[in-house]
């Protein structure tokens, strides 16, 4: 039970990020509809593709799918009054659904007997493909690669998993809080990872 509703609290943070990068690029209805979506589950389909889950896996999410249309509907209809506590707390939420999404994404593949490298690509692709997808199809850089520490955490969920460092239920909410507590002092604290410009960005003529 307890996961089914982080499944919901992730999948309503991703679908409003989405939605709203797609109010912010002046996307239509069906563009904000279709980013947001894109955003909630797009990770877990090209995962399903990778590790051998059916695609039509993805449309047994019937609910999950109702909740994102709701959220991005209420975001639509009433900007103004999302937009400011979505900036408070949008990060907060995110934080939950990249834990959530990344643990589950890497015990889906740990259940098929896949390897560790396999784990940790569903744990990554789970947690963050949805927002990668987002942002190329919003013609934007991917934010998680190169302003944030993001996906690291996911792989950190999934060579967790993999490894069977946090096996049992208890370990797994352990690990779920750890998750998600790094991404939100990442994001509070400012933490990047090192990176390395060439050409004229690194100042060559």
């Amino acid at each position: 039970m307890t996961w089914e509703v982080l499944s919901i609290i992730g999948t309503i943070a991703f679908a409003i990020s989405g939605a709203i990068v797609a109010m912010e690029e002046e996307y239509d209805l069906l563009g904000v509809y279709i980013l947001g979506i894109v955003t909630a589950f797009g990770g877990g389909a090209v995962r399903n593709l990778l590790i051998g889950v059916p695609v039509s896996a993805l449309w047994e999410q019937e609910p999950l799918f109702l909740v994102a249309l709701a959220a991005m509907t209420v975001v639509y209809l009433f900007p103004k009054q999302m937009l400011p506590p979505w900036k408070r707390w949008g990060n907060f939420f995110d934080a939950l659904g990249l834990s959530a999404f990344a643990i589950q994404g890497a015990l889906y593949a740990a259940k098929m007997g896949h390897p560790l490298s396999a784990v940790i690509v569903a744990a990554v692709l789970t947690g963050s493909g949805g927002g990668i997808i987002r942002d190329v199809l919003a013609g934007r850089k991917p934010l998680v690669l190169h302003a944030e520490i993001y996906a690291a955490w996911a792989i950190l969920a999934g060579l967790a998993v993999g490894l069977k460092w946090m096996d049992s239920p208890v370990e797994l909410y352990m690990l779920f809080i750890a998750v998600a507590a790094l991404r939100i002092l990442s994001y509070t604290y400012g933490w990047k990872l090192p990176r390395r410009a060439v050409g004229e960005k690194a100042g060559e003529p």
